[in-house]
Order: C-alpha cells, then structure tokens, then sequence
C-alpha cells in the first residue's frame, strides 16, 4: 500500500499537538499534512493501553471507538499543525468534539503491538466545524473507515 504524500512534513508527536493524555492520546506521530488531509501513526501497547486486560481478555483486540478515536486524533492533530486552527485564547491546543460519526466499517481487527497508520482527508473546513473522511491502515492493509464532523472548540 502506498500512502498518499502531503505536502508538509513534521514528525511531531501528538502531545504536542493536542490536548489529549495519557491514557487516551491515540497519535504517537504526526507525520506529514496539509489542507487537504494528512497522516499519522499510533501503535496500540498493553502497557499503554489498560483496556485490552478486559476487551476480550483471551483475545484482545482495540475496541471499535478506540479506532475511531484514533483516527479523528490525526486529522485534529493535522488542523493544528497547519495552522488551519488556531490556539485556545492561552495557546493550547484546541479542543474537538466529534459530532458525527457516519459510514463506519471495520475490516479487521486491530491487536496489541500493531501500529495504525491514519490517512484523514479533510473534506470541508470551516471556522469550527471539520469533516473528515478516514481511513486506519495496519501494515498497509485496511483495518477501518470512517466519516466525522468535529467541532473546534475552546474551554469556556
């Protein structure tokens, strides 16, 4: 699998893009960007990720939110490193809150000690809202889809 290129590059971890911690940052690298999407890695641990000790125990996969967490993590971690959205009134980072989540397919199971690989298409941008088309990849084959809104907000 080929990923798509963008046209800036940043190798920036997550944290310093969003306001997301431990233990529900889900982008350990933002990798390159655009306005028109980006992409982004997480690798899924036990020792990061406590929920695999009871998401099937026996046979521990990443729960379906997780995924698409994760993937809605890139593309915000994206609207940041472009610039697309601003800082919060004391430089943080902004906050998004997923709106809709719509045309959702999981097409494989994702295990401890793989890494998603994000591919976010930023399909309409506005002042607060983003919608998003993506796509997580696990060793370039595809895991799960999805299509968000997200509103850009700020603490109040």
């Amino acid at each position: 699998m080929e990923f798509p290129t963008f046209k800036n590059e940043y190798h920036i971890k997550g944290i310093d893009l969003l306001p997301h911690r431990s233990p529900f940052l889900f982008v350990d690298e933002l990798i390159a960007a655009d306005e028109t999407g980006s992409i982004g890695t997480y690798t899924y641990t036990r020792e990061k990720n406590d929920f695999f000790a009871g998401h099937f125990p026996n046979h521990p996969v990443v729960p379906g939110v997780v995924l698409i967490e994760s993937m809605a993590q890139v593309a915000g971690a994206a609207l940041v490193a472009t610039g697309l959205v601003s800082p919060g009134p004391n430089g943080e980072p902004p906050l998004f809150f997923l709106a809709t989540v719509d045309s959702v397919k999981f097409r494989r199971p994702v295990v401890p000690g793989e890494t998603l690989t994000t591919v976010a298409e930023n399909t309409v941008m506005k002042k607060s809202l983003g919608k998003f088309t993506l796509r997580g990849y696990v060793d370039g084959v595809l895991a799960a889809e999805a299509v968000v809104k997200c509103i850009v907000g700020s603490k109040k």
